[in-house]
């Protein structure tokens, strides 16, 4: 049948709202520090654990997925990024830490994205008799290329942030790096002009020493 303007912007609204439970943060993770986060999940439910290290250091975390129980069920050391996938084997609050603890004096900036869930279908398939409409396959087509350009865009923004954050570090250092070659440039300057001054000091006093 005919689509109108209001069943248009229906479908829209379906397209923003019918996304899994997800969580998506950056946060600052402290030298000698660990931050921890909780999740309740339903057994059988399939999650993904996806994580970057953006500034800070060697770029570099480590992190610790727990089940219920206190079952290990991801555990890596000193990791720039990762991903995991698994299903819950049981109800319960399932957690996962970023660890710094092994840095001293550098705080590092931590993204991570934990995905509860599948996509449900836009269209479901139960009570339904007929085929997807060629307007219906479309927006399923829409659907998921948006998705993708999500992930992305997601993934240009963090690899920028990074980018940057190494500029500005090596920007620092030169900074600094030029700033210490401009004061032993100084104190070598005055240094052979007291030099110069002591030898033709010296020199003079000889000089008149064998004048007399």
């Amino acid at each position: 049948g005919s689509w109108g303007p209001l069943p248009a912007l229906l479908l829209l609204w379906a397209l923003a709202a019918c996304a899994a439970r997800a969580s998506e943060i950056t946060f600052e993770l402290p030298d000698n520090a660990k931050q921890c986060f909780y999740e309740e999940i339903a057994q059988g439910t399939k999650c993904t654990l996806e994580f970057q290290v953006i500034t800070g250091g060697h770029y570099d975390v480590d992190c610790r997925l727990e089940d219920p129980d206190g079952i290990v069920l991801y555990k890596e050391m000193k990791k720039q990024y990762d991903s995991f996938t698994f299903t819950a084997s049981r109800n319960g609050t399932y957690k996962f830490c970023f660890s710094n603890e092994f840095s001293t004096f550098t705080h590092k900036t931590v993204y991570f994205d934990f995905q509860v869930g599948e996509d449900p279908p836009l269209f479901p398939s139960e009570n339904r008799v007929t085929a997807l409409t060629q307007m219906e396959s479309a927006c399923v087509s829409i659907h998921e290329a948006l998705k993708s350009v999500i992930d992305y865009q997601t993934h240009f923004r963090l690899r920028e942030a990074q980018g940057r954050s190494r500029a500005e570090d090596l920007n620092t250092r030169v900074a600094y790096w030029s700033i210490g070659e401009a004061i032993i440039l100084l104190v070598v300057s005055i240094g052979q002009v007291f030099l110069l001054k002591s030898f033709f000091s010296d020199k003079r006093t000889t000089t008149t020493r064998v004048g007399s």
